[in-house]
């Protein structure tokens, strides 16, 4: 089984300083990218994270502060990963829910305006989860019977990543070789940031997701209560949130306009 590729697709896992989304950094990247045809391009940086990596996540993946003081800093990094990604979709395993959101709030910080408007993503844990409820050393013995021996690799995830989807197409034929499908399948509900901050409602409407305003329409949130946006953009949110937040306000203006 292959993939069926109308543009590339980047599988990609990410080695981190923690899992705050807002607060924590890169300190491993690796993207596989599969291109229509089949053509493999794998690159994998190690990035200085400009701040401690925790002894107890150290012990996790094994990226000591140590093996990246030298390394070139995410921002330095950045124009070459965007490059690398901005022509293709991504896939990962729990990448919807932890590393686009962090990819995006590093890329924002390196002044990139990264989007997901013109990608769709797969995110294969989600589809495993569906199918078997495991993790990804269990999925990768199950789909592929192989044992995951260096886990929290970034590098062997990737390809482990990768090697589980192909099989999962094998094994499940309800599930169609076709990358947007697969995306919409591995998604377990449609936010429009990548926290999931801010959801649709049935309408395809903006809506709150958390607080004393959830289940609210952000623009009538906006509309009613205009300090509510000030302190969402001068709290600990991520700045991708913050990002779509101000794109809703800025439309609600237009609109008046």
């Amino acid at each position: 089984m292959e993939l069926n590729l109308s543009k590339p697709i980047c599988f990609f896992d990410l080695e981190t300083t923690g899992t705050n989304v807002a607060k924590d950094r890169i300190v491993e990247i690796s993207i596989l990218k599969i291109s229509p045809g089949g053509n493999k391009d794998h690159r994998t940086w190690l990035v200085n994270p400009e701040c401690e990596i925790p002894a107890e996540v150290v012990a996790i993946h094994g990226i000591s502060n140590e093996k990246v003081a030298n390394e070139p800093t995410f921002k330095e990094l950045s124009k070459e990963i965007y490059q690398f990604i901005k022509d293709s979709d991504l896939a990962g395993f729990n990448s919807d829910r932890f590393d686009i959101p962090l990819l995006a709030e590093e890329m924002l910080r390196a002044g990139i305006d990264f989007d997901m408007k013109t990608m769709v993503s797969v995110d294969v844990q989600t589809i495993f989860h569906k199918m078997e409820q495991r993790t990804l050393s269990a999925a990768y013995k199950f789909y592929c019977d192989k044992v995951l021996t260096d886990a929290h690799s970034a590098k062997a995830d990737t390809v482990a990543t990768y090697e589980v989807l192909l099989s999962q197409l094998d094994r499940y034929p309800e599930l169609e070789n076709n990358i947007k499908k697969l995306a919409a399948f591995s998604t377990y509900k449609q936010n429009v940031d990548f926290a999931g901050f801010i959801g649709l409602d049935e309408e395809e409407e903006e809506i709150f997701t958390f607080g004393k305003h959830k289940g609210k329409k952000v623009r009538q949130v906006l509309e009613d209560e205009p300090g509510y946006f000030g302190w969402i953009l001068n709290a600990d949110f991520p700045l991708y949130t913050k990002k779509v937040l101000t794109q809703i306000k800025l439309s609600k203006l237009n609109n008046k306009i």
